[in-house]
């Protein structure tokens, strides 16, 4: 089910860092916000409706504002009584406190729409609304596993059960590295595609150890040793390596792997785990790696292309 929110609830939740006021509409709050982007209706206003976003909040700015007070009255209530028809429109904003006009308030009227002002300029709103609606609309999931910032890369530690991954991120952070959460990951996409992992509130700053038990991170390693959230760029799968093959394993690294989460295609690794490997060190490596990946370079292709250019020589 595709997440939503109401008109009511974004006042609650940000009248105050808006500057919302409530022109007309207030019996009509209970809308629907089911979409992060915004609208500005500049050929819409014109009469021009051909594509028009309705699903998303309507921003009246300082174009949209004029372009209503140089045009005759029928004409510009017309138009907008036309734009605002449409029922799934959660509410029309108007921006840098503009004096909502008579054909505006009475459009909004006629259809029931909630007519909200804000001193903000449009810019400021756009950007401000958009990431907040964001974040309250975006896709999630919870993922079992570590998430740790390693050299700046987020990557997800999962693997079989007692296999060591709490284990693997307290060397991480012994080494430096930085945790966002143990054992249950909040996961949002957000705007381009991006996932952001995050700890829930309840667990956050704390790991579970075997053999140990629950410890604080931040009272352990500090405060530099945690962050809220982070980019999910890389997964790491911990296998046993107990009855596994392991001669199967990709020995070059030429083929890309990924999984697929919240519709993201993230790269991926499975490590076998033997006694005697680092696993830590291991993660350091395959981060540095992906972090030359994400430049462009990717050095089993690399020295792969230079093999065959030499055996290309040779013949």
């Amino acid at each position: 089910m595709n997440k939503q929110i109401t008109v009511k609830q974004l006042l609650k939740e940000k009248s105050a860092d808006f500057k919302l006021k409530v022109v007309f509409g207030r019996e009509f709050l209970d809308r629907k916000i089911i979409v992060s982007e915004v609208n500005r209706p500049g050929l819409a206003v014109t009469g021009f409706l051909d594509q028009f976003r309705s699903e998303r909040i309507q921003i009246i700015g300082r174009g949209e504002y004029f372009y209503c007070t140089t045009r005759p009255y029928n004409k510009i209530f017309s138009n907008l009584n036309k734009m605002f028809s449409n029922k799934d429109i959660p509410c029309v904003i108007i921006t840098g406190g503009f004096k909502p006009t008579k054909p505006i308030i009475q459009a909004a009227q006629n259809n029931n729409i909630p007519l909200i002002s804000t001193p903000l300029d449009s810019a400021d709103l756009v950007r401000e609304l958009t990431m907040y609606l964001d974040d309250k609309l975006s896709p999630s999931i919870t993922l079992h596993g570590v998430l740790v910032n390693v050299y700046g890369l987020g990557v997800l530690i999962q693997g079989d059960p007692g296999i060591g991954k709490s284990e693997c991120a307290i060397e991480l952070l012994k080494r430096g590295h930085i945790l966002i959460s143990d054992d249950v990951i909040e996961v949002k996409r957000r705007i381009g595609h991006i996932l952001v992992g995050s700890s829930p509130k309840t667990i956050k700053n704390f790991m579970e150890v075997r053999g140990i038990g629950i410890v604080d991170v931040e009272m352990l390693f500090g405060v530099g040793a945690i962050l809220p959230s982070s980019v999910i760029e890389l997964v790491v799968y911990l296998q046993s390596a107990q009855g596994l093959d392991l001669t199967r394993y990709d020995r070059t690294g030429l083929i890309d792997k990924t999984v697929k989460i919240l519709d993201v295609d993230i790269p991926s690794l499975n490590i076998p785990v033997t006694p005697g490997r680092n696993l830590a060190v291991l993660i350091e490596i395959a981060s540095l790696n992906q972090r030359l990946k994400n430049t462009g370079y990717f050095a089993a292709k690399k020295l792969n292309d230079m093999v065959i250019k030499e055996m290309k020589k040779n013949k």
